[in-house]
């Protein structure tokens, strides 16, 4: 069976990015300091976070109040020993920092943002020594129990925080103004796929007993063709119908691989996509395709994407490429047998997020776009301010740099052209992610037009999120 980190890495499901941006910002702020591992009372703890209300419904300049508990101690914490260390961040450039013993107590922090945005708490469990306290597993891992408690802790950070926040008249918050001829520009694009006949070669490899697996190559517009996946349930054969999905895949850097499935639902025909059209092995790619392309996709010597230079020009950006491999996959899907000509699913997270919002809003007919922990909301905001020391605002700092041809990718921007026939749920936007800040995704969920849901999870970052039957309740906005 695939284990979390090999399906985090594969990417295409909601909430899928590569590991090495799990390692990047799995990290906070605050927690640069050394490790140390302890045993006792908190081998098993992990950092609560809650507000005084809902946490996206505050007010400009009104009081929020964040507390803070250690849930899962086991027994007294040493006195004197652990401590709290905690920042303060947000969209009004404002930061304080602390640090307050670690005593069983709760943690209790008053503040407020006097302009619309969010505001970031972030607090790591450090030792008298100001080292940051690693969890190690103490249980028995010699049965079979033993060892499913030993997996459930090793798929968990080992470090205790809270990393999460709050938000003031976000319903107010909007984009940089998007080119003024976006439309245009991507009308020119599209005509380009036109031009290219939906033309697919299909290899079927070894499926399952109820659902067929091709390799698949589609001709496109562009550099590359879209490949990928293909499943189809076996009961197409007799003439079953069924919903349509299309699958994308988080920032995979450098690593331009595309596992072949061992699995297929039964109840869907997926294709699920890589995000550069790369070579599979079905087609006979070998090591040295993958260590070409690793450098085809680079530019000026950045990862794929990260070029501003590149980027200056919207017509050879590297996402101009994606944006109409999504475009022509979705065209292809609706060939298939066994479509059932009216569901037409689009999902994935984070890099895959983003190409979820522009399968919505590319023309298509999508009817449902399921999109987790959407990167490059508000590009402007995370690539120039927040990349900005001297502003001081909330930020990871893995962000692409501005130039002003990326509008044309926004998914804040592509947001305004999904039609109110697709169902868009944001099934994700953590209040700690600051891959994905939660100032764009409020400006992306505030540009669809309608007939949309988000849920807001407190705590959360772009990996990570805190143990389900202890959150709390999930903050969730709908508009049908």
């Amino acid at each position: 069976m695939e284990t979390p980190v090999e399906r985090l890495q594969r990417g295409g499901e909601n909430g899928i990015i590569c590991g090495m941006k799990t390692k990047l910002m799995a990290m906070t702020a605050v927690a640069t300091m050394a490790a140390v591992t302890l045993g006792g009372a908190l081998d098993f703890a992990w950092m609560k976070g809650v507000t005084d209300k809902d946490p996206v419904s505050y007010k400009v300049g009104e009081k929020m109040v964040f507390t803070l508990t250690a849930e899962d101690v086991e027994g007294a914490i040493p006195e004197g020993e652990f401590f709290l260390q905690w920042q303060r961040s947000g969209d009004d450039g404002i930061r304080e920092n602390g640090k307050v013993p670690l005593d069983g107590k709760p943690f209790v922090y008053e503040t407020k943002i006097d302009k619309p945005g969010f505001v970031r708490l972030q607090a790591d469990v450090v030792d008298k020594d100001g080292k940051q306290f690693f969890r190690k597993f103490t249980g028995d891992a010699t049965t079979p129990e033993g060892k499913k408690a030993m997996n459930r802790f090793e798929n968990q950070p080992r470090h205790i925080f809270f990393d999460g926040g709050a938000g003031a008249d976000i319903e107010t918050l909007r984009n940089l103004p998007e080119p003024e001829d976006f439309d245009a520009f991507w009308a020119r694009q599209y005509e380009r796929l036109d031009k290219v006949p939906i033309k697919a070669d299909l290899i079927e490899i070894k499926g399952t007993d109820k659902a067929r697996i091709y390799a698949v190559r589609v001709d496109c517009a562009g550099l590359r063709p879209v490949t990928g996946y293909l499943t189809v349930p076996k009961a197409v054969d007799e003439g079953s119908t069924f919903p349509a999905r299309l699958e994308t895949h988080g920032y995979s850097g450098d690593s331009c691989v595309h596992r072949t499935p061992s699995s297929a639902r039964d109840n869907e025909v997926v294709l699920n996509i890589n995000a550069h059209g790369l070579k599979l092995v079905e087609f006979g790619a070998t090591e040295a395709d993958t260590k070409a392309l690793r450098w085809e996709i680079r530019s000026h010597d950045q990862i794929y994407a990260f070029d501003p230079k590149q980027n200056a020009d919207p017509e050879v950006a590297y996402f101009n490429g994606m944006v109409l491999r999504v475009k022509r996959a979705l065209q292809y899907l609706k060939t298939v047998k066994g479509w059932n000509g009216k569901d037409l699913i689009a999902s994935g997270g984070s890099q895959g997020g983003l190409q979820t919002i522009w399968a919505a809003a590319c023309g298509e007919g999508v009817t449902c776009a399921e999109s987790c922990v959407t990167w490059n909301c508000d590009m402007y905001t995370n690539g120039k301010l927040r990349k900005d020391a001297s502003l001081k605002l909330a930020a990871d700092g893995w962000y692409i740099e501005w130039v002003d041809a990326l509008g044309y990718y926004d998914a804040a921007n592509f947001a305004k052209r999904i039609p109110a026939s697709c169902h868009t749920f944001v099934t994700r936007a953590g209040l700690g992610d600051y891959c994905c800040p939660p100032t764009g995704l409020a400006k992306l969920w505030n540009n669809i037009p309608g007939n949309k849901k988000i849920k807001w999870v407190q705590g959360s970052q772009h990996g990570y999120v805190p143990p389900k039957d202890y959150r709390g309740r999930d903050t969730f906005r709908e508009v049908k």
